[in-house]
C-alpha cells in the first residue's frame, strides 16, 4: 500500500513539472517581426522578405500591416497627414506588442516609403518602449532626415540597405518627392548621413549598407526591391538578424588547367 502511494506521488510530480516546465516553454515567446510595405502596400515581395528572414533560421512570428488603406501608389507618398496617422497607429501596436512582453525581441523591418511611416512610428513611442532592431530597405526617405529620435527606440542596431542603382529612389524621388517632401536622391539610393544637428550618440547604432554586386546570387540585382527577394533575405538579412554581422560572401573562383 505504502509502495503505491509513492509511486502515485511519483507519477504526480513527474505530470506536474512536465506541465510547468512546458508553461515556462509557452512563456519563452519567439521574436516579433512587425514590417511595413512601401507606398504599393502589401504585395508578394513583402511576404518574400519575411518568409526569407524565417528560412534562414530566425524562428519569429510576423506581422505585416499595409499603411496605405484605399490609397496605394502616389496618392500614399504624398498623404502626409495620412501617413502620420498610420505612424501613430503603428507606434500604439508596437507598444502594446512590447508591454506584453517587455523582454520579446522585436524587429522592425519597412521597405521604401515603409520605412518612413517605420521612423515617424519610433518618434511616437513611449520613452520606456522600444525595439530590438530597425530594418530599413530602400528608404523613401531624405538622407538627411535626422533619425536621431527615431533611434533612440532602438535598443540594438538599426540597418539601412541602399543600392545607388536604384531608379526609383533617383529620378523617381527627384521628381515626385521623398517621404518627408524632399524632391532629392532618397536615403535608400546614397545612405543617411547625421544633420547637423543630429545626435552622435543615436547615430552610431545606424550602419548603412550598400549594395554589393556579389548578392546578385542571391537574387538581389540592386533595383528597388532586389533586397527583398527570398534568397537575399534567408542568405543574408537573416543572418544579419541573427549574428549583427553581414555574412561574408566570397567570389566564385576561377579554376584554371
Amino acid at each position: 500500500m505504502t509502495s503505491s502511494r509513492a509511486f502515485s506521488r511519483g507519477i504526480f510530480f513527474a505530470a506536474l513539472f512536465f506541465l510547468t516546465a512546458n508553461l515556462g516553454a509557452a512563456d519563452r515567446v519567439k521574436p516579433f517581426i512587425f514590417h511595413l510595405p512601401g507606398i504599393g502596400g502589401h504585395r508578394r515581395i513583402d511576404d518574400f522578405l519575411t518568409a526569407g528572414i524565417q528560412l534562414g533560421g530566425l524562428d519569429s512570428t510576423v506581422e505585416i500591416y499595409d499603411w496605405t488603406g484605399n490609397n496605394p501608389g502616389l496618392p500614399a507618398l504624398t498623404a502626409l497627414d495620412h501617413n502620420r496617422h498610420e505612424a501613430q497607429i503603428v507606434a500604439d501596436h508596437l507598444t502594446e506588442i512590447y508591454r506584453a512582453h517587455p523582454d520579446r525581441r522585436i524587429i522592425l523591418t519597412s521597405h521604401s516609403g515603409g520605412a518612413a511611416i517605420a521612423t515617424w512610428a519610433l518618434e511616437k513611442l513611449p520613452d520606456d518602449v522600444h525595439v530590438d532592431t530597425f530594418v530599413m530597405i530602400a528608404a523613401a526617405l531624405s538622407p538627411q532626415y535626422d533619425l536621431s529620435a527615431a533611434l533612440h527606440h532602438v535598443s540594438g542596431k538599426a540597418y539601412s540597405f541602399s543600392s545607388g542603382i536604384d531608379p526609383i529612389l533617383g529620378i523617381g524621388t527627384r521628381n515626385f518627392g521623398t517621404m518627408d517632401r524632399v524632391y532629392t536622391d532618397a536615403a535608400g539610393r546614397v545612405g543617411f548621413t547625421m544633420p547637423p544637428a543630429g545626435d552622435a550618440q543615436q547615430y552610431a547604432k545606424l550602419i548603412n549598407i550598400p549594395y554589393n554586386t556579389i548578392w546578385m546570387r542571391f537574387g538581389n540585382a540592386g533595383e528597388h526591391i532586389g533586397a527583398m527577394m527570398q534568397p537575399f533575405a534567408q542568405n543574408i538579412i537573416s543572418p544579419l538578424l541573427l549574428t549583427g554581422e553581414l555574412p561574408v560572401i566570397l567570389p566564385p573562383t576561377t579554376q584554371t588547367n
